[in-house]
């Protein structure tokens, strides 16, 4: 406990409320920087006594809906309690502004897309700001580039503001002196470092090859964000004509007859009895009259269709997979804007199917090109029946509407384990390095990692983000040779290739013979929000003089003590900040991992934006209040999904009311003997509790103490809270209601003494408690009778609560006062009603408990003649009531 100044009546309202306490204390938090970490004293205390958290950095995309409060109050109250135990609490705050959300954000705010072929607009305005619109890219405005990053950088700032202001109204405790954006200088700087390193030791290269292409942003996309969803379709039976032996086909089923122009082989099991003698032959295409093979591969499954299947280059991750393994030629025709290209390919040219290519498929969608094929089918016989409809299983990027393409594009990839066996053990050991809270999460981890089947794809050709930071050299015939890398310096960090020259170079030599030509794509956005550790603590950068280095504090912090996040990026926001960590620095980034639940629409849906079904929390906030909300989002245990539950809120307000107002009574009893505010020592206060029953709240206290300590320790926070609360309505309900008439002097000074003493510690002690999750609430009642902010107290312990009591007589006296209530209650009679006589049955034990603290209980349950007798549990019996008329009563 700490030393305070006197209580003062006239700081205590006369009707306390939650209202206004946000503004107030979000106010005097800011002015006094309550929550600032002190870079100095973290520094000088051993490395345990720091606790150093990756905060995630929001999307800053739009608004924020429930399940960031529910997520970031979780790390809220850890950061509160280590903060209160005396730890230096590093809690920073990022803005994830970077990537497709932001760009696809902008353009529907401002009606404009991205046209790396127009010049700069100096003085560019946009056509309209934030009215409705079709989405559609006819009706947007194109501009260049860079027009298109300057409205970027101007709505992230707009939204980050809205996102501050939400943020310290919920109470979090971050330090905002600590922040960054992902787009800022800093991260860019380090993003670069980081990948200019993977590239030098071989961890980054680029690669010409079949990846995932979603045609509607155009962009590349990786394993990660990837999301299968229902398509409807309908599987259609092939037949190809077997080379040799006129008149005998092998029939396929494909939902993808437009992709007949790329087939590269027939695969089929090579179990297969039905397709055995046709391994190692040939078959015809079915329009185009291109021979392929008929090959086997244990992917293939004998039970699906007709258990054999055409490969194409490409049409899913299986066709993939079996040209790579089975060495087989290219023959895409699917282009990046997601049509059939132009050009009739070589492979058809000249043959049965040129005409039909020229006139039917070329330039058509996927949609059009496969109406156009199945109706050729139709007329050369070689469609077996009707269409069959199903829905399909396809990729979709995460984001996206449309179903991804395979296409062949140069790309950029972190090796990450998905084609090296001993990285992928490496990175599966790295994740048994960090505790996953709850500890079954971890399996989702190692699922993900053991199931890669590629390195980590991280360029994307959009224009919002971190440009890699690389050059090519053009040689003398003006071809751009891609193997002639050329990289800048780390102290020049960081550069934009597309306006800058490499060194050694000048403007002028960009896109001529001997010159260079930059890089014109940008990283994932994973590939740079998996560096915020190294972000926020200050990871040097080149020489470590610039761009927020901190060699020091880097040195102290890394790896961190604190993710949080929630399950569902596991595979991608936490793997890859692993994978950055263990390239760079050969060890973890943190040491736990505290992964959040979603939260659950009322059909028990994820909430998310793109589903439609989110709730976004300022009103929620200001209906509810914060400790309002905060305490729904605690009531949530780690791991589990919740519910979006404005009754919980109910409930929590409803609490958060009640420590102000039992507060207000249990300070109202005037001066204490032996309070702090005289002079005198803790130890003096908790002297002057004596009586029987005040030693039982108090010793019921500390077991409560203990309880909520190990929650926390055992990243339960929600068991905390629960223990707390509890005691808290036991100790309103029962207690404070036992103890009314004797604190207020009705046995006397010395009896009233112990009961304002133990009144005053145990609200001392309740506020410390409650303070992780009930911020304002608790502030405020602090402020009535303490100086200081209750959340730079030290985190209530056993020591501090007086021995030697026995929890058991307040149970037993509680259990007592309920069976006067019951008889009162059942008599339909109001609670003051008197009582003549009683007879009080139970255990022996129990009963000495009652007659300890009798007293009280005669003066609360207004007894008169009191008997007792043996009983298997406490009973009131032969009760006679005296009904009284109603007169207004202290209460709390």
């Amino acid at each position: 406990m700490t030393d305070t100044s006197a209580p003062t009546t006239s700081r205590i309202p006369e009707r306390p409320t939650l209202d206004g306490l946000e503004e107030k204390w979000m106010q005097v938090w800011r002015a006094e920087r309550t929550y600032a970490f002190d870079r100095e004293r973290a520094l000088s205390l051993p490395r345990d006594q720091v606790f150093a958290i990756d905060t995630p950095p929001p999307t800053a995309s739009g608004s924020l809906h429930v399940g960031h409060v529910f997520s970031y109050t979780h790390t809220d109250c850890m950061a509160r309690y280590k903060r209160m135990q005396g730890l230096e609490v590093f809690y920073p705050i990022g803005w994830d502004d970077n990537g497709l959300p932001t760009e696809k954000r902008v353009q529907n705010y401002y009606g404009v897309r991205g046209d790396a072929t127009l010049p700069y607009d100096p003085d560019f305005q946009p056509p309209s700001e934030g009215t409705a619109r079709s989405g559609k890219a006819a009706d947007e405005k194109p501009v260049s580039r860079q027009n298109f990053i300057e409205l970027c950088d101007v709505l992230t700032v707009k939204d980050e503001e809205a996102f501050e202001s939400l943020f310290r109204r919920l109470g979090f405790s971050l330090d905002w002196d600590i922040s960054y954006r992902t787009i800022d200088d800093r991260s860019r700087a380090t993003a670069q470092q980081a990948f200019l390193r993977n590239l030098a030791r071989g961890e980054a290269y680029q690669a010409e090859a079949p990846g995932l292409w979603d045609v509607t942003f155009q962009t590349a996309v990786a394993q990660a964000e990837l999301e299968a969803r229902d398509y409807p379709g309908a599987y259609h039976r092939v037949a190809f004509h077997v080379a040799g032996a006129p008149g005998s086909v092998v029939h396929i089923e494909t939902t993808r007859p437009e992709l007949i122009p790329s087939v590269v082989a027939l695969v089929a099991h090579p179990d297969d009895e039905r397709y055995q003698p046709l391994f190692g032959t040939t078959v015809t295409s079915p329009l185009f009259g291109v021979e392929v093979p008929v090959l086997a591969h244990e992917a293939a499954e004998m039970d699906k269709g007709a258990g054999i299947a055409m490969c194409c280059t490409f049409g899913d991750l299986t066709d993939v997979m079996w040209w790579r393994e089975l060495r087989l030629p290219t023959r895409s025709v699917i282009t990046r804007n997601g049509r059939l290209q132009a050009e009739t390919p070589e492979w058809i040219a000249g043959g049965p199917g040129e005409a039909l290519y020229a006139a039917e498929l070329a330039t058509k969608t996927t949609f059009s090109a496969r109406e156009a094929v199945v109706r050729a089918l139709r007329e050369s016989g070689d469609l077996d029946g009707e269409p069959q409809k199903t829905n399909r299983k396809a990729n979709f990027y995460e984001r996206g509407e449309k179903p991804l393409e395979i296409v062949t594009s140069r790309q950029w990839y972190i090796r990450n384990g998905g084609r090296d066996a001993d990285l992928n053990a490496a990175l599966i050991e790295r994740g048994r390095e960090i505790a996953f809270h709850p500890t079954f999460m971890r399996s989702r981890y190692e699922n993900w990692v053991s199931g890669l089947n590629g390195d980590w794809l991280i360029s994307r050709q959009r224009f919002f983000g971190v440009p890699i930071p690389v050059w090519y050299a053009v040689d003398e015939h003006g071809e751009v040779d891609h193997d002639r890398v050329l990289v800048p310096s780390e102290n020049d960090l960081p550069i934009d290739p597309a306006a800058q020259a490499p060194p050694g170079y000048t403007e002028d030599q960009r896109g001529k013979p001997g010159g260079f030509v930059g890089d014109p794509d940008i990283m994932d956005t994973w590939a740079t929000s998996s560096l915020s550790p190294q972000i926020a603590a200050g990871w040097p950068i080149g020489d470590g003089t610039s761009h927020g280095s901190d060699a020091d504090l880097f040195g102290k912090l890394f790896p961190m003590d604190m993710r949080p996040q929630a399950h569902d990026i596991i595979r991608t926001w936490l793997f890859a900040t692993v994978v950055r960590a263990h390239h760079e620095h050969g060890t973890v980034p943190w040491t736990n991992a505290a992964i959040s639940g979603w939260i659950l629409d009322p059909d028990r849906k994820k909430m998310s934006k793109s589903k439609g079904n989110v709730v976004t929390p300022e009103d929620v906030v200001k209906e509810n209040s914060a400790d309002a909300v905060r305490y729904w989002a605690a009531s949530g245990r780690l791991g589990t999904d919740a519910a979006y539950d404005t009754g919980q809120m109910k409930v929590g307000r409803r609490l958060a009311i009640k420590v102000l107002n039992a507060s207000k009574f249990a300070l109202g009893f005037g001066e204490v003997s032996g309070d702090r505010s005289a002079g005198t020592t803790p130890e003096a206060l908790r002297d002057a509790v004596t009586n029987p029953l005040d030693r039982s709240m108090l010793a019921t206290l500390a077991e409560v103490v203990d309880k909520a300590t190990h929650g926390f320790e055992s990243w339960d926070y929600t068991r905390s809270l629960e223990v707390t609360e509890s005691f808290f309505w036991t100790f309103c309900d029962d207690y404070l209601e036992l103890v009314k008439d004797r604190a207020y002097g009705g046995r006397g000074e010395a009896e009233a003494a112990s009961a304002r003493a133990a009144l005053r510690i145990a609200l001392d002690t309740l506020l410390r408690l409650f303070a992780p999750f009930l911020p304002y609430a608790t502030e405020e009642v602090w402020s009535w009778f303490e100086s200081g902010s209750v959340h730079r107290q030290s985190w209530p312990s056993r020591d501090e609560l007086p021995a030697g009591g026995d929890p058991a007589v307040l149970a037993s006296v509680s259990e007592a006062l309920a069976g006067v209530r019951k008889v009162k209650s059942e008599a339909k009679l109001g609670m003051r009603a008197e009582v003549r006589t009683m007879t009080l049955v139970g255990p022996a034990v129990q009963l000495d408990h009652v007659r300890l603290a009798e007293g009280d209980l005669r003066a609360t349950g207004r007894i008169g003649d009191l008997a007792y007798g043996d009983g298997d549990g406490i009973e009131v019996r032969e009760a006679e009531l005296i009904p009284v008329d109603k007169r207004p009563s202290h209460s709390a």
